[in-house]
């Protein structure tokens, strides 16, 4: 059974190109599930029989959850996940301060979007946990076990169940005064790859994220590519380089009869990586270096102590219904 991948904001931009970049491979032969708001366009000349297309707005965990329940029906299997999906600014507070704006809304400005955060941020951490979900499930023709912990405690080297890679963005390593809600939210994709690593690591899961300069894409509103001579724009190709770098794209080894199928050792794969990705260039950024003794503690020397007290608190809260806890209180607000 061939390889599945599943790629978010898939119907254009760096999506469409991860996707078709994919279906070029020679080998493995990869089945790609498309989300995206909307249909990938007449164009793309995608094969049926090795696509699926599910239209999926990323901000709501219940068209996800359907997303990667379907995708698993159809194909029987994940192996990669490509988290691209985004949006920019859907707000403004300094520039809204000019005089005619406070002057029409007395009593107070109105509620924020949060719409860039609830797509950029939290969709992706939604992303994240199905993605890691249906990884570990025993793929066909697959000896491994649907549970981690099995396969952690076994003797041998430990395989790859599976890569995620998040989109994130150069705004994520450097401060982009005109996109501030993008900007916090790429900041904290990066931050999330590189904090979910090594429990990733443990699951047999890799995670990195990557972080384009200016892409020619949708993304972008009128004008603003103009700004940017050929020059300056990072080519597709070099994206593709570091998705290739990042999840081994072409170094899948099917299993016999098309079973199965591996990464090798999830040791020696690249996870918790943050690429930056300018020009025909990639650059791996290393997280700030630590300033003093007590932040080397903090953050090395009491790891124990933060994994015993934080890992069984939330491994509890995983498991509670949220949705209908707050139901309930909700319900009690109306009383």
């Amino acid at each position: 059974m061939p390889p599945v991948a599943l790629v978010t904001g898939a119907s254009s931009g760096i999506g469409l190109a991860l996707v078709q970049h994919l279906l070029s491979l020679p080998s493995p032969q990869w089945n790609v599930v498309l989300a995206d708001l909307n249909s990938p366009p007449a164009t793309a000349s995608l094969p049926p029989t090795r696509t699926l297309f599910i239209r999926t707005d990323v901000s709501r965990w219940a068209e996800q959850a359907h997303l990667f329940r379907a995708a698993f029906a159809r194909f029987g299997r994940l192996d990669f996940a490509a988290l691209n999906a985004g949006i920019d600014d859907r707000d403004d507070i300094f520039h809204s301060l000019d005089d005619g704006v406070l002057e029409a809304a007395e009593g107070g400005p109105r509620r924020p979007s949060r719409r860039t955060f609830e797509v950029n941020l939290l969709g992706v951490y939604e992303g994240v946990k199905l993605a890691a979900w249906y990884m570990s499930r025993a793929k066909p023709g697959s000896s491994s076990s649907s549970s981690s912990s099995s396969s952690s405690s076994s003797s041998g080297p430990s395989p790859v169940n599976g890569r995620i890679v998040i989109t994130a963005s150069s705004a994520g390593l450097y401060a982009l005064p005109a996109i501030p809600q993008y900007t916090a939210a790429k900041h904290g994709l990066v931050g999330l790859a590189r904090s979910l690593a090594p429990s990733a690591a443990r699951a047999g899961i890799t995670i990195n994220s990557v972080c384009p300069a200016v892409v020619a894409t949708g993304l972008a509103p009128a004008g603003l590519l103009d700004a940017f001579p050929e020059e300056r724009r990072t080519p597709m190709s070099t994206m593709m380089r570091a998705f290739d770098e990042l999840a081994a794209l072409a170094d899948f080894e099917q299993g016999e009869g098309g079973d199965g199928g591996a990464w090798g050792d999830v040791s020696k794969a690249k996870n918790g990586c943050t690429v930056e990705v300018s020009l025909q260039n990639l650059w791996y950024r290393e997280g700030l270096s630590y300033p003093d003794e007590g932040q080397v503690y903090m953050a090395e020397a009491a790891t124990k102590p933060w994994n015993d007290v934080y890992r069984a608190r939330n491994r509890a809260f995983a498991m509670r219904d949220w949705d209908q806890e707050e139901e309930a209180e909700r319900a009690k607000t109306k009383l």
